[in-house]
């Protein structure tokens, strides 16, 4: 039995303008254990989807399964075996860290759960803000807190939706530390992220959402594979030669062209010479997730097993 299971989910919104499609007859798998990246530009409709698991928006047409039980039919069931991060910092000014976790327990019916309150405490660095007030906190103590409350009744779900927007290197590390000894516990985790690097080191497995539709439903090694075999990288001013429009992936100084073998990165290297650029820091690199990423999105190629 899949730990999550979407069939066929779309979500139409009536507007001023009239209607719009945020998700078009979604479907895929997730495994129980599993480590799942869910990756899309903003407005793909990932956290529409996320909002359709959770229960707080209902789909227009579909269904979905939370270890067998339909969010809708057997609500209650199903949000038990959830923890949802939001990407939103929601919090209430009138308790401290650890009263908010208490009374997130109490939500569940979950008692005498101090232990592993303190656990939770201790593996996201709020052991020493355990009496502190809400609003006392940074945002990223405050994103901290959230991650806290989605675990607090030890749900085998645990959904992430952008949970490192913001904050810090050490609080990333910390989290992804602590969630990856969950999932090699068992614990199925659901991740939404911009940061690529982290979906590529994280997860298992990865669907991309394009304008509410998968794009891409693949193993992330997979994906890799048919991606361009490597990347030519340097820095340099001025203006890209005609010959690497459309192909070149330009940040401030940083160009970077896509090559599938040696003869191709050659003929990047001699339209530079021939140009007389002067460039920086030439590196050739193997591709990554954000190169797949943006090839599906802009090339419009489907990746989805039939």
């Amino acid at each position: 039995m899949p730990a999550i299971s979407f069939q066929s989910v779309s979500k139409t919104y009536s507007t001023a303008r009239g209607s719009f499609q945020a998700l078009d007859k979604v479907s895929f798998d997730i495994q129980q254990g599993e480590f799942f990246g869910l990756l899309g530009p903003n407005g793909a409709g990932k956290t529409t989807l996320i909002s359709v698991l959770a229960g707080l928006v209902r789909a227009t047409s579909g269904q979905v399964l939370v270890h067998g039980h339909d969010v809708h039919k057997e609500y209650a069931q199903a949000r038990r075996t959830l923890g949802v991060v939001p990407q939103e910092l929601v919090f209430d000014p009138f308790f401290t860290v650890r009263e908010a976790l208490r009374i997130q327990s109490g939500y569940f019916g979950v008692k005498n759960n101090d232990a592993w309150i303190d656990e939770l405490l201790a593996n996201l660095g709020l052991a020493d803000k355990a009496t502190s007030n809400m609003r006392q906190l940074s945002g990223g103590m405050k994103r901290r807190v959230l991650v806290a409350q989605a675990l607090v009744h030890r749900p085998p779900v645990i959904v992430l939706d952008e949970p490192t927007a913001g904050v810090d290197v050490e609080l990333r590390q910390t989290l992804w530390q602590f969630i990856a000894r969950l999932n090699k516990q068992g614990h199925t985790v659901l991740l939404t992220t911009h940061y690529l690097e982290e979906a590529e080191a994280l997860c298992s497995r990865i669907a991309m959402l394009k304008a509410g539709k998968v794009v891409a439903l693949e193993r992330t090694s997979d994906l890799l594979k048919a991606a361009s075999s490597n990347v030519l990288r340097f820095k340099f001013d001025g203006t890209l030669p005609p010959a690497f429009e459309g192909k070149a992936r330009v940040t401030g100084r940083i160009v970077q062209l896509p090559a599938h073998d040696a003869h191709e990165i050659e003929q990047h290297l001699a339209v530079i010479r021939q140009a007389g650029l002067r460039v920086e820091d030439v590196e050739i690199r193997k591709a990554d997730l954000e190169d797949v990423f943006l090839d599906v999105m802009t090339a419009g190629r489907e990746k989805v097993p039939a």
